[in-house]
């Protein structure tokens, strides 16, 4: 049962995220071959001047080796990034 959140900066409309939630869950669905009823998404608004401290410390950084995507922006466990 994939359950996805989603952190992102305020800002975004109502339409912009049922976009990317049906865009997510058609992905999942397709890719992973789960039935659109077990899939499950969420959208946290983060402030720009929180996301260090409740975005980027805790998920990105603190679970580096978990990340699919690493972002290009700040500093990687020991600013090593995957060569691109």
């Amino acid at each position: 049962m994939p359950h996805v959140i989603v952190k992102l900066w305020p800002g975004k409309s109502d339409e912009q995220k049922s976009r990317l939630a049906d865009s997510i869950t058609r992905g999942v669905t397709s890719i992973l071959s789960y039935g659109d009823d077990a899939v499950s998404v969420a959208f946290e608004e983060v402030a720009p001047s929180d996301w260090t401290e409740q975005v980027y410390n805790p998920d990105i950084l603190g679970k580096w080796n978990a990340l699919a995507k690493e972002p290009g922006y700040g500093p990687g466990p020991t600013d090593q990034r995957s060569p691109s």
